[in-house]
């Protein structure tokens, strides 16, 4: 209990500063970066249908190790899917800490923000809302991505977008996510002066830029990438969500 005491106030039973806040900052940090890079990589990965179909059936076997086991093994992506929501729930578990405590505290913090007009404070707002979106939102994508990683493809993931109605919850998530990273790993480097160097006001300035121009990119191939799925579910509307066949570009309809 006077752990918990420790993380939210500062101080421990004996008088003395704790350095439990800043340890869980860094875990935070730290569980935040791994997130905000996997994402990145996802949307590359998630990305390759633009290249096509069959592109995109290549790189999600080989996820899969189709290079190693014949066929590839999809639990694999479910072991690494595990992996990623560990994280992410931990992620999560230490930004509650940052949360506002009250819809009265809230409405301060919201005044507050008005008031300095700060960029920085006006990100956080929004880190912590679109946090808080993305524990119910993301929990739901990486639950259907851990329990079927056998429907990861051109097709079936296609079919999931349209037919079952998924590309609303991904428009919100894709929103969410891409700014939620690209602004944490822009507070990250104000926060811990990774990058200050001689000129930590010009810094500043450079990462703002780079923070805005990483958001618009995986912003603009998020929304082309989705439409692109949302145009493949809309012609494959009338039929079953079966595997993509790389061989002759037709499904495998099994009855």
């Amino acid at each position: 209990m006077e752990k918990v005491i420790e993380a939210y106030t500062g101080a421990s039973s004996e008088g003395k500063k704790s350095r439990v806040p800043a340890k869980l900052d860094k875990a935070l940090t730290i569980s935040g970066v791994i997130l905000a890079i996997f994402m990145m990589a996802h949307m590359f990965f998630v990305s390759t249908i633009l290249f096509g179909e069959e592109t995109m059936y290549a790189v999600t076997k080989m996820f899969e190790l189709d290079f190693i086991f014949d066929g590839g093994l999809p639990i694999i992506v479910s072991v690494f899917v595990g992996i990623i929501t560990a994280i992410f729930i931990v992620h999560a578990i230490l930004g509650i800490r940052k949360f506002p405590t009250s819809y009265k505290t809230y409405l301060k913090i919201k005044e507050h923000s008005k008031m300095m007009k700060h960029t920085d404070t006006s990100f956080w707002m929004f880190q912590w809302i679109s946090g808080l979106i993305m524990m119910f939102g993301a929990t739901i994508h990486l639950y259907i991505m851990f329990t079927q990683p056998q429907n990861i493809g051109p097709y079936s993931s296609a079919h999931r977008v349209v037919s079952e109605n998924m590309w609303l919850l991904y428009m919100v998530l894709l929103i969410c996510v891409e700014l939620h990273g690209s602004i944490g790993l822009y507070r990250a480097a104000m926060k811990w002066g990774w990058f200050d160097g001689n000129n930590p006001k010009a810094t500043r300035a450079k990462m703002l830029k780079a923070k805005k121009i990483l958001s618009f990119f995986f912003l603009a191939l998020g929304f082309i990438t989705l439409f692109a799925y949302i145009k493949i579910g809309i012609e494959r509307a009338d039929q079953l969500p079966m595997k993509y066949h790389p061989i002759n570009s037709v499904e495998i309809i099994k009855k």
